[in-house]
């Protein structure tokens, strides 16, 4: 199978660039932006950071191995020393993207690119797995899924690879558009369209916008959309594209699916209908969120060429992804570690799953604010009550400036509601409060570090149980 290189003449489509030492030029098989990754052979591209400045590191990745580095044109007299060939661009950040892009053309592997407001990186880690049961799988690192980890995870991908499952982040527009046309993906999946990111999407239709983009460069190269027919925008935006295959729980689809219940440690047996076929399944995975990422990975997985068989031996080797409904079981209790992140969507189903797990008796939820909501973060925090109260909540602890708009709406209702002002002492009052017999959800955005809550009631318990 050929290698994927890049030659000269791929370098003379950088915009603005500048070849030194042409006649040393060798062709390139690997691409870093880290010096401490860097091996024989390899382009080294200096990117400036918030925290590191690629440049500083050109001579150690000279030492490593790097026979061209690419760097800001601004730099360029303080390496004219190097013995290697430079590059120059004016910007070391958008010269990545455009050679992962000439990278992605000497691709033959089938890219399956997919974003979504909730489940995004779960169902990407699904459908590796399902994927890898059967083929040579490449799939985006934790969650490297901007405008730089895109790029990186493109040129981290040879043709030894069948597929790539490619995660594509956003949060400002025109990010998805970037880098989805970049990677030109051969499928196209959005898990859902939420309200996150509103401080910058403005709305949903905004939500909807961005996320679209994905949709645009799969259909521009003519590759197959999967629809989630449960999502209404999502459903009405594109019915009418003919190249797509249809998902959704008990909805009219192309793959069907249907919870037929959930075990009383929360965990959804699913049944999956395509082409006249069925088969059910219990997966490791919890609530109905579970449910709904593994449909639209097993979507994938059938669309490709996978039969029920292999799903039902693949499903055995899943892992929960940390931080995303991590169940942490305890002597006398278990713990719901879903601190990565959180948006209403995904907020609301994690405390669903509280219902849903029918074992312990007391229902707790450690919550922290959710971020981005823009001039809707009041109304959606209030929001989240009709939740609790709906899915019988016994106590609810707060922290965060924003959660205080759902405590006052629980007080004197049927619920205990705690707000905290305070990290230190919240885990002081966490750790010496009773959570014997209960199922605890701990979740809040990514910059309220709700992992520590998690970590600390784990710490104190696992020490007192010696």
């Amino acid at each position: 199978m050929k290698q994927v290189s890049l030659t000269i003449q791929d370098f003379f489509q950088l915009s603005n660039a500048v070849l030194y030492d042409a006649d040393k030029f060798k062709p390139i098989t690997k691409v870093s932006i880290d010096s401490r990754n860097v091996s024989k052979g390899s382009l080294f591209i200096a990117i400036k950071g918030e925290k590191f400045d690629g440049h500083d590191f050109i001579n150690e990745a000279i030492k490593k191995g790097a026979n061209l580095v690419l760097i800001n044109e601004n730099k360029l007299n303080s390496f004219q020393h190097l013995k290697i060939p430079i590059i120059t661009v004016k910007n070391t950040t958008l010269a990545l993207g455009e050679i992962a892009a000439v990278w992605r053309k000497k691709l033959r592997t089938k890219i399956i690119g997919l974003t979504g407001s909730a489940g995004k990186t779960t169902t990407k880690e699904m459908i590796f797995n399902l994927l890898s049961e059967k083929y040579s799988v490449n799939k985006t690192a934790a969650n490297n899924n901007n405008h730089i980890g895109v790029p990186l995870t493109l040129l981290s991908t040879t043709n030894k690879h069948d597929y790539l499952v490619l995660e594509l982040g956003t949060n400002h527009f025109g990010e998805i558009k970037y880098s989805a046309e970049i990677a030109l993906p051969d499928y196209a999946l959005i898990t859902n369209i939420g309200n996150s990111h509103l401080e910058f999407l403005n709305n949903k239709k905004g939500v909807l916008k961005e996320k679209s983009f994905l949709f645009e460069a799969t259909k521009s190269i003519n590759g197959t959309l999967l629809i989630n027919n449960e999502d209404p925008l999502l459903r009405m935006k594109n019915e009418n594209y003919k190249k797509r295959i249809t998902f959704g729980i008990e909805c009219n689809a192309d793959v069907k699916g249907r919870i037929e219940k959930f075990t009383t440690d929360g965990k959804p047996v699913i049944t999956v209908s395509y082409k006249g076929k069925s088969e059910t399944f219990e997966i490791p995975f919890y609530g109905e969120q579970g449910a709904k990422n593994f449909l639209a990975a097993a979507t994938v997985a059938l669309t490709v060429g996978l039969r029920f068989k292999d799903i039902k031996k693949s499903i055995k080797k899943f892992k929960p992804v940390e931080k995303r409904l991590d169940i942490r079981k305890l002597k006398n209790f278990v713990i719901i570690n879903d601190t990565y992140n959180a948006n209403p969507e995904s907020m609301k189903l994690s405390l669903e799953l509280l219902a849903k797990i029918s074992i312990y008796k007391n229902r707790i939820a450690i919550l922290g604010d959710m971020f981005e909501l823009g001039s809707k973060s009041k109304v959606l925090h209030e929001a989240l009550s009709r939740v609790v109260l709906k899915n019988k909540i016994d106590r609810v602890y707060l922290i965060g400036k924003a959660m205080k708009y759902l405590h006052k709406k629980l007080i004197n209702k049927k619920v205990e509601s705690y707000h905290f002002e305070n990290r230190e002492s919240f885990k002081e009052f966490l750790i010496h409060e009773c959570l014997t017999n209960s199922v605890i959800l701990i979740k809040g955005s990514r910059g309220m570090k709700m992992e520590e809550f998690t970590e600390s009631i784990i710490s104190h318990y696992k020490g007192n149980s010696k």
